[in-house]
């Protein structure tokens, strides 16, 4: 599955799942585990959704360790642009 513009696989994804749930994100971690049931190719997210994300992976395994990059990136380029 796509999340933030890069491929994330789907073990991955159940684990950010499993991540967001523990951390009291279920609506996040439902709508995760759903597009891995309906084998969802892109999954577009919000930016609160991707602050949600960040926020659980600030130990990632191997296999979501880019995920984190890049949305550390983005975070980094919506506060220089005055978008935060």
């Amino acid at each position: 599955m796509m999340l933030a513009g890069i491929p994330v696989p789907a073990s991955a994804t159940a684990e950010l799942s499993d991540l967001l749930r523990t951390a009291g994100h279920d609506q996040l971690a439902d709508r995760l585990k759903r597009a891995l049931e309906d084998e969802t190719r892109l999954l577009a997210l919000s930016i609160e959704e991707r602050f949600r994300i960040l926020s659980v992976l600030d130990n990632p395994s191997d296999e979501l360790a880019e995920l984190r990059g890049v949305l550390i990136n983005e975070v980094e380029w919506r506060r220089r642009e005055g978008l935060d």
